[in-house]
């Protein structure tokens, strides 16, 4: 079985620069300069590398139950903080420029596929059917069961 294109892609990106988290984040706050007032008070960048480490799961489990579900609720979360739906979704997109960019020549028309597809899925779920800032899949998931 060939290993998924963005695990193999991680994997690699881990291999070559250890932990991205610097990078990601220095990317971020270049691009968008107001997100990094939200991180005043992670002086250690320990919440930045858990929000990327949950980043990578939830990139690699988007047909399971947990990386769905967990970005429709941190879209809304992230909007109660201040962070425009625009600002949240273009994240992930920035997660592959700097693995991208790191992997250089070994970036491979695959990992460009299978990228464009995952990204493609997460901006639907960032995007998809909001009604009163509440993602659809958050509404389906609080209706009561029928008895």
């Amino acid at each position: 079985m060939t290993p998924d294109a963005v695990s193999h892609s991680l994997d690699l990106l881990a291999e070559r620069v250890g932990d991205p988290t610097p990078l990601v984040y220095a990317r971020l706050f270049a691009e968008l300069p107001e997100t990094e007032a939200l991180f005043v008070r992670d002086t250690r960048g320990a919440v930045r590398g858990e929000m990327l480490a949950v980043a990578f799961q939830c990139l690699l489990d988007l047909d399971g139950s947990y990386g769905a579900n967990f970005i429709a609720a941190e879209r809304v979360n992230h909007d109660a903080f201040g962070v425009a739906p625009a600002a949240f979704a273009r994240f992930f997109p920035i997660v592959r420029e700097v693995c991208r960019e790191a992997l250089g020549a070994e970036w491979t028309p695959q990992f460009e596929r299978a990228w464009a597809e995952r990204l493609e899925r997460v901006a639907g779920l960032v995007d998809a059917g909001t009604d009163g800032g509440t993602p659809r899949v958050l509404r389906r998931a609080s209706r009561p069961s029928a008895p």
